[in-house]
């Protein structure tokens, strides 16, 4: 049978309410040395605090909830990392919750924290549009009830957190790549109802047009790898990525998962990266780098930014400011100029 707050004040020969102040963490407490009686008593039975009566008489429960996507995703993955270290020695503990990029189910998500009695929330991932207003309406409710909220990617309106420039940072790559030679693109972007893949394939279109240039083919998908496999597969099917008058296509992709299900279809078909055809993901995620070729990408610094928006939740003013992230391109072996086609 477990052990009861009952048989620890038994025990310690205590009121039920002096042995609740006790480990429940109340403001108020008996005396140093009722206190440590009642200590000495659970520890003897092994009897464990109960969460939500602790949360009752702090009034906090000592939570962070985290929002994500996809927590297979190591975009998603290095972001938690990130939040997880940065409350280490906060006395709160990172909760989690993934979404599956279901509709509605952020809002589900805020909702099961808002019932734990969370003292804060981190949300991060592109967004569906159609849920912002919605979202925006129990945020307020949350924060009006003593709530702390940050947000990662596109924060909304009034919101504090760590906002990624997504558009100018695909910019910087598309201009890279064209400073290295490349006049051919195809762009595979995720859904473009997502926030995130509009603002990249808005950023990478911007940057060929001050060129004179556009995208020979523009397909969208999911925002996946599997996305990512299946729009390489039809980009395959039309022929229009073989080379002309010595020129590659480069495939630009709006992250890295869906850029390596790209590199897994070309290397079904027999493709050669970067002989037949460049690739370029975006995000950087860990060990993108030791795929083989190493894969052309824009740099965000994940765990950073997971770190910069959990401490924002712990800073003790309302006014902390919004920070911005522009990603760094970074060229590898997918995007090599000098690569010869594959015999």
């Amino acid at each position: 049978m477990a052990v009861r707050l009952a048989d620890v004040a038994a025990e310690a020969g205590v009121s039920l309410a002096t042995a609740s102040r006790v480990l429940n963490g109340s403001s108020r407490r008996p005396k140093p040395e009722i206190s440590e009686r009642v200590k000495l008593a659970a520890e003897r039975l092994g009897y464990f605090p109960n969460a939500q009566a602790q949360a009752l008489a702090r009034a906090s429960a000592g939570l962070v909830g985290l929002v994500v996507h996809d927590i297979a995703d190591p975009y998603f993955a290095s972001i938690a990392r990130g939040a997880q270290r940065a409350l280490v020695g906060s006395g709160k503990q990172l909760m989690l919750a993934s979404t599956e990029r279901a509709s509605g189910a952020e809002i589900e998500a805020v909702q099961a924290f808002m019932s734990y009695r969370t003292d804060a929330i981190l949300l991060s991932g592109s967004r569906g549009y159609e849920d912002d207003d919605a979202l925006a309406a129990l945020l307020q409710t949350y924060r009006a009830n003593g709530g702390r909220v940050a947000m990662i990617g596109q924060p909304l309106p009034d919101t504090h957190g760590v906002e990624i420039d997504n558009f100018g940072s695909a910019g910087a790559l598309a201009r890279e790549l064209m400073e290295r030679g490349f006049t051919r693109f195809a762009l595979l972007s995720g859904e473009l109802r997502l926030s995130t893949s509009q603002q990249r394939a808005e950023g990478i279109i911007a940057a060929l047009a001050e060129h004179g240039l556009q995208p020979e083919v523009a397909l969208e998908g999911a925002f996946t790898r599997e996305g990512g496999r299946t729009l390489m597969r039809q980009l395959l099917e039309t022929g229009d990525w073989r080379a002309r008058d010595g020129q590659r296509l480069c495939v630009l992709c709006a992250n890295d998962v869906m850029a390596l299900g790209a590199l897994a279809a070309l290397r079904e078909a027999g493709v050669s990266v970067p002989g037949d055809i460049a690739l370029a993901g975006f995000d950087d995620i860990p060990t993108l780098e030791d795929q083989y070729p190493s894969v052309t990408t824009v740099r965000l610094p994940l765990e950073d930014i997971g770190h910069m928006g959990a401490r924002m939740l712990l800073s003790a003013g309302e006014d902390t400011p919004r920070s911005v992230v522009l990603g760094q391109p970074v060229l590898r072996d997918s995007t090599r100029v000098s690569a010869a086609p594959m015999t």
